[in-house]
């Protein structure tokens, strides 16, 4: 009977020690979102940008897990955010938070009181699910599924940029490129496009070809940082975007998700045909693109 008293005791003061000493987080906060986990990675991103008190925020291993640092007076709080996909519209999100300076103390009082360590934290997580909730209304995905990529010969600067910069470098560059084309005579064929080249994730950095569908002949001016190639037919993903097209990147994320949910080997290198010009449309949920993320071809 005394040893297994014995044995009770040491197994009761090793669950305190542990969660006094070795616990990573004070407090837990867990949320749904009735979106997908990319959404959810870039709306935390630009919240965190916004926050004057927000120090930094990191993204691990994954887009799944992001770690953020949030000043409160002489205190800094640690974030460490979790998105596990649901369904292809459905997330959940689970926000461990650590005070770096009062970790101990938190711990100890957490399980009695409601401290101001809680409330701060629980207002801090609402306000980004209020954020977010906000985001997720300004646009539209819908996957189409499997089709083609068309073939096009292409007129287009090379550019490389953030996620975030995108839609600013393609205004930027927009009329440079189309002036330069019309002033040469230059036949369209079809929609502007981008085409990225290169995506790192984890940075959100990207390299990505800014162009138009255009008839090839001699009209076509030589001499300018203008230049030229064929996109060639492909299979691809498919999914039709809404919205600003500042944030049409959320389409990317919404493929990848179905990519993965259905075993479907992909590219990091979307394709996007934008349909409407901003300055004629001003309700942004009408701005319509195609996006595309080209299959994995089979080796041979």
């Amino acid at each position: 009977m005394k040893k297994i008293i014995s044995m009770i005791l040491a197994l009761v003061v090793g669950v305190i020690l542990w969660y006094l000493l070795l616990k990573p987080s004070d407090y837990i906060i867990r949320f749904k979102a009735h979106t997908f986990p990319g959404a959810i990675n870039q709306s935390l991103k630009h919240w965190s940008r916004n926050l004057t008190n927000s120090e930094k925020i990191s993204q691990e291993e994954d887009l799944f897990h992001l770690s953020q640092e949030i000043k409160f007076g002489d205190s800094t709080n640690i974030y460490n955010w979790e998105i596990e996909s649901i369904t292809d519209s459905t997330s959940h999100v689970k926000v461990k938070i650590r005070d770096k300076e009062h970790s101990l103390m938190n711990k100890i009082l957490v399980p009695f009181y409601d401290t101001d360590f809680e409330k701060r934290s629980r207002a801090t997580v609402l306000d980004f699910m209020q954020e977010l909730k906000k985001h997720k209304e300004s646009f539209k995905v819908r996957i189409v599924g499997e089709e083609e990529i068309s073939t096009k010969y292409i007129a287009y600067l090379p550019i490389k940029t953030t996620q975030l910069q995108k839609a600013d470098e393609m205004m930027r560059n927009f009329s440079y490129l189309m002036g330069t084309l019309i002033e040469s005579g230059v036949e369209f064929d079809g929609f502007p496009i981008i085409e990225i080249t290169k995506w790192n994730r984890d940075t959100d950095s990207i390299y990505f070809n800014f162009g138009r569908p255009i008839i090839r002949s001699e009209k076509l001016p030589i001499g300018t940082d203008i230049q030229y190639k064929r996109i060639f037919r492909k299979k691809a993903l498919k999914a039709e975007y809404n919205g600003n097209y500042i944030t049409s990147d959320r389409a990317w994320y919404a493929l990848l998700d179905y990519a993965q949910k259905n075993n479907i080997e992909v590219e990091n290198t979307p394709y996007e045909i934008f349909h409407d010009n901003p300055q004629n449309e001003g309700n942004q949920i009408k701005w319509k693109a195609e996006i595309f993320l080209p299959l994995k071809e089979p080796y041979d």
